[in-house]
């Protein structure tokens, strides 16, 4: 996620580097055709790229708001993650009597490798990078039977919670109020995993990018009697403007992308690691990750 830091000017450009290639390549050939055949080619008012650039305009909002949308539903998920992974822990100490603590800890710990696992599947990466120190070999091995790993994270801790149930650990009151919660986790999952599998219409970038170009064409033509070293980077200037609008748009479109754009779930995962264990009185409670240079993982 970007944060509120200077962001290197390459990065920038670097997003919209060909798309500049060929808007640079259109303005040069369009001003040499319009210099060349100029009593062949009519003149392009400037009402006509006006009125596209104000259709890319609205196609262009449209995008950002819709992009904006699926970006906040991400980040909601995962703060109503941070909020239940409190009140899980809370609720395992309340209930559960002070022998039985150690089981506790062993279900904590497992919920904070479900977060990691859960970001790193989003992001497709390997969902059981690093979780040797959290959770249990046998653990490990039965994960490796699994598809979806952190739903099988989830699988673990129920049949535990299930077992202190049937110990008597837990009244039937309880059992639900934690069953609530651990339902919490599994809605939350598979509202990333819907955003995550939802593809946002590719065909609207085409088309979007195709109308870009159309508009450069008519803008460079509109602007045939202004000298080239003026209508080129005032060309590149306004479309630039366009291309990166439509970029962020797209990186915003996927939030579980990872991309310094998407959301910080290493971050939210790390934050809730040291809350459980400080609730559990840990000593071995890690720091904050620091961003890296302009984003947070």
């Amino acid at each position: 996620m970007l944060i509120d830091k200077k962001i290197p000017i390459s990065y920038i450009l670097n997003k919209i580097k060909f798309e500049i290639g060929y808007v640079l390549l259109i303005g040069l050939v369009v001003h040499y055709l319009t210099s060349e055949f100029k009593a062949i080619i009519p003149e392009m008012p400037i009402a006509i790229p006006a009125f596209i650039g104000t259709a890319i305009s609205v196609i262009l909002s449209f995008k950002l708001n819709q992009s904006y949308d699926r970006w906040w539903e991400a980040r909601k998920v995962w703060g109503s993650i941070v909020n239940d992974s409190r009140s899980f822990i809370l609720q395992l100490q309340s209930f559960v009597s002070p022998e039985k603590q150690a089981q506790v800890k062993q279900i904590a710990y497992r919920h904070i490798a479900w977060c990691y696992s859960l970001g790193q599947s989003l992001r497709g990466l390997d969902p059981t990078q690093n979780l040797e120190n959290l959770i249990s070999q046998d653990d490990l091995t039965s994960l490796a039977r699994h598809n979806n790993k952190p739903l099988a994270l989830l699988q673990l801790n129920s049949r535990q919670i299930t077992d202190l149930k049937s110990d008597n650990e837990l009244n039937t009151f309880c059992h639900i109020q934690i069953n609530n919660t651990m339902v919490n986790f599994s809605n939350a999952m598979g509202m990333a995993e819907r955003i995550k599998n939802t593809v946002f219409p590719v065909t609207y970038r085409m088309f979007l990018h195709f109308f870009i170009y159309v508009f450069a064409v008519t803008l460079s033509i509109a602007l045939r009697d202004i000298e080239s070293q003026f209508e080129i980077p005032l060309l590149l200037v306004i479309t630039s403007a366009f291309f990166l609008l439509e970029r962020s748009a797209t990186h915003l479109q996927d939030p579980f992308s990872n991309k310094p754009t998407d959301t910080a779930m290493t971050t939210i995962a790390r934050t809730i690691e040291i809350n459980i264990k400080q609730l559990l009185g840990d000593e071995s409670v890690p720091k904050p990750l620091q961003p890296e240079k302009f984003y947070s993982l």
